[in-house]
């Protein structure tokens, strides 16, 4: 602890993201990461871009990404907001749009990223507890409340909600912004994007996205969020009182074409959804309980094994899964999808730790 430090300094507990360990030898299964490579249009646009121009600032606004974007969603430009990966969009959501005299409200197991903005930011908050079956349960969330968040489908479970439930929270929360997290969304879970369409694009919802699942662009950091023009420009406010180059040239010409790629999309993603119904039904002719998942993630559980100690044995086996030490779920596995060679070799280990 220095004597130089904020005094808020001392008081946060950052967030803590998954290992990135540096084994020869890896299956890593723990970061939610695409197993497929990007689209490799993106990979050219990026290319393309590598030259004596990055020695000038890129476009302050990134206009022709948020076009990208505004078009495959039916959408105006204006209706767009870019950010250096969706943390830093989420950041700039907590600061300008959920800083409010009542407390946020989100699940209690969710994404730990949203205590660390508020205790961050100074917001209060109020945690919501998951159902028995770890699902939310809309109707839990009551107003008055100074706004309310959660990923769909959630994380760490992978468990999602239909658009249409969401529609009746937002029409009986009328004075505070919902802001749906969609990272996960393209492997099976209904986008609420198309509530913004057109004239009657409700005031208070935002809907964040991120290009580093589904799109396989982790490593070039691209995040969106759409919703009504007015939430837009207070968050372009945000970011401009921040900085006001948050993506630079490569970032913006490879986010460009992976938007505009679907047809890489649709197929790397329905691999993923394959895989991952494949290997739930392996893993329960092995005894473990798995939440209905419809992200690039699984949720489970060994009823006569502890979780510390599968993770540890899967460690030992070169095999990366993520475990969480946290009530209710410290029995639990995250396990990402991988390839078809990636899953089997986990179900091969997992056979020979439980024998």
């Amino acid at each position: 602890m220095s004597r130089f430090w904020s005094p808020i300094v001392q008081t946060l507990t950052p967030y803590v993201p998954g290992e990135q360990p540096q084994m020869q030898r890896l299956v890593k299964l723990n970061t939610n990461e695409s197993p497929y490579g990007p689209s490799p249009k993106a990979l050219a646009a990026i290319s393309s871009q590598n030259n004596e121009d990055l020695r000038l600032y890129p476009d302050p606004e990134g206009a022709a990404l948020k076009k990208a974007i505004a078009n495959l969603h039916g959408l105006n430009s204006n209706q767009v907001f870019l950010g250096n990966g969706s943390d830093e969009v989420l950041a700039h959501v907590f600061a300008g749009l959920l800083k409010q005299n009542k407390p946020v409200h989100f699940p209690d197991i969710t994404y730990s990223f949203y205590p660390v903005y508020c205790k961050l930011f100074g917001i209060d908050y109020q945690t919501v507890a998951l159902g028995p079956d770890f699902e939310i349960d809309l109707t839990n969330y009551k107003t008055p409340n100074g706004g309310i968040i959660f990923p769909n489908p959630n994380a760490p479970t992978g468990r999602s909600i239909a658009r249409a439930e969401i529609e009746k929270l937002l029409a009986r929360n009328l004075d505070s912004v919902l802001v749906i997290d969609e990272a996960y969304v393209d492997y099976g879970t209904e986008s609420c994007i198309p509530l913004l369409q057109g004239a009657s694009c409700p005031e208070n919802l935002l809907v964040v996205h991120t290009l580093s699942k589904s799109r396989a662009l982790a490593g070039l950091r691209v995040g969106f969020a759409v919703g009504h023009p007015t939430l837009i420009e207070g968050l372009e406010r945000i970011k401009n009182s921040f900085n006001s180059y948050p993506l630079g040239r490569l970032a913006q010409a490879g986010a460009i074409a992976a938007i505009e790629d679907q047809a890489h999309l649709e197929a790397t993603s329905a691999k993923v959804i394959q895989t991952r119904e494949k290997l739930v039904s392996q893993l329960s002719t092995l005894g473990f309980e798995t939440l209905p998942s419809t992200a690039n993630f699984i949720f489970t559980r060994h009823p006569k094994h502890a979780g510390a100690k599968l993770y540890q044995a899967l460690r030992d086996c070169g095999i990366i899964v993520r475990h969480f030490k946290s009530p209710r779920i410290e029995e639990f596995l995250r396990i990402t999808i991988g390839t078809d060679e990636q899953s089997a070799e986990l179900v091969s280990a997992l056979q020979e730790i439980l024998s």
